[in-house]
């Protein structure tokens, strides 16, 4: 009976120690990795309609620069005067006369150029706004790749686990049919086994969410395949104080980029209200015929006097001043979120820096090494298959947690750099 156990002994020996010294092991049959993260964020910014629709907006925008500095269109009056109605009398008498008028407004000096400024400033609005799609898909992007990174190592290594209790359950059973083991050991490989597959799952469902989302921005179908998340690109270690990091965010924010836009389009708005104070001018210009008795020129000049004032100016100066005291706030609201968003960030980069330095140098080793003695001590019969189960569960959390914390940096990096990247420049 004791040579029954032998083959599993021995399997379980090869199979702890190839999980012991390798947490990922990829074979032939491995799936097909999934394309580089900035591959992907260039392909969303590629296909991505938000971003379409914020070239249209801007493009829109730009459109609008030119008729802002245009003249009023002119207006061209036919007139009649005839004296002694009704009878026709042109040519007859001096008075009566047919001819065409032609009027053309002037804005007061320094309107159209006000006018200009601000169709401008709404161009350069539109193009910060388009500037923070760009950086908020790529952030999208990033923070996406990394959760599917995560999912997929734990995957991993939950099937490399699943193979490994049920080389244990056949072990326990092998042992306890040869008398050297207790039922409870296949009992709790069994519920272990159980319990792997409904991670297994859970990730599986999970990672179909993920991959979904990240298909949307990708604009394609959300069951479109997606490939194994084998690696994450290692952030470069930043040195600069967390002061220096708060200052660029509130310089580079796209909240704060786009909240300064906005300041700037209201103070140009409310110059225009201003100057629509000022009087308008139009002259004029006719020429008439009296049939024999000679043309008759007719020169006009009129002034549009702003006289409804208090009911139509005014109230749309007040109206532009609390505009522009409104987007002064949400600059103010902007940067404050960007100053708290990047010491947000900073804080859970170091934490992730230091978390993955303690799981490679302390947890990850004392956790093979008690799993390597667990196993060992229960081969030779004096360990407890509990004991054993609980180092193995150890040893799986370790891996799982440093892709994890993985997954964390990767994901404060691509928040600080949505936050202060140069505007524009997404990659």
């Amino acid at each position: 009976m004791r040579r029954s156990t032998s083959l599993p002994l021995i399997l379980l020996v090869m199979v702890f120690s190839a999980l012991a010294t390798a947490p990922c092991a990829r074979g032939a049959d491995a799936p097909q990795a999934a394309p580089p993260v900035e591959e992907l964020v260039a392909l969303a910014l590629e296909r991505s309609p938000a971003l379409a629709a914020r070239h249209a907006a801007r493009e829109a925008a730009f459109q609008m620069e030119q008729p802002a500095a245009a003249l009023p269109d002119p207006m061209v009056e036919g007139m009649l005067q005839n004296a002694d109605f009704p009878d026709f009398t042109v040519g007859k008498v001096d008075m009566s006369m047919v001819g065409v008028e032609v009027r053309q407004g002037l804005p007061y000096p320094g309107k159209r150029r006000a006018r200009t400024e601000a169709a401008r400033a709404d161009t350069s609005l539109r193009s910060t706004e388009l500037a923070a799609e760009e950086c908020r898909i790529a952030a999208e992007v990033r923070t996406l790749y990394a959760r599917l990174y995560a999912v997929d190592r734990e995957r991993q290594a939950l099937s490399a686990a699943r193979e490994l209790v049920d080389l244990l359950a056949t072990t326990a059973a092998a042992r306890y049919s040869a008398g050297e083991g207790e039922q409870e050991a296949i009992l709790k490989a069994q519920l272990q086994e159980s319990r792997l597959g409904e991670q297994l799952d859970d990730l599986a469902a999970e990672r179909g969410a993920l991959a979904a989302e990240l298909n949307r921005w990708l604009d394609r179908p959300g069951d479109s395949p997606l490939g194994d998340v084998a690696e994450l690109p290692v952030p470069p270690v930043v040195d600069a104080p967390g002061g220096a990091i708060e200052a660029a965010a509130v310089e580079g924010s796209p909240e704060a980029v786009t909240a300064r836009a906005a300041v700037a389009v209201a103070e140009r708005r409310l110059a225009v209200a201003q100057l629509d104070l000022k009087p308008d001018f139009v002259p004029s210009a006719g020429l008439a015929s009296r049939g024999s008795l000679g043309p008759v020129l007719t020169l006009r000049f009129g002034i549009e006097l702003p006289f409804w004032k208090q009911r139509k100016q005014a109230p749309m100066i007040r109206a532009a001043e609390q505009e522009l005291e409104r987007a002064r706030s949400e600059l103010r609201d902007a940067e404050a979120m960007a100053r708290a968003e990047a010491a947000r960030l900073a804080v859970r980069r170091q934490q992730a820096e230091r978390q993955i330095v303690r799981f490679q140098q302390a947890i990850l080793p004392q956790s093979s090494a008690a799993l390597d003695a667990g196993r060992s001590a229960y081969l030779a019969g004096r360990g407890d298959f509990s004991t054993v189960i609980e180092d193995f569960d150890l040893w799986l959390e370790a891996r799982v947690q440093l892709a994890r914390r993985e997954a964390d940096r990767f994901v404060a990096w691509a928040g600080l750099q949505r936050l202060t990247v140069a505007k524009g420049d997404v990659r």
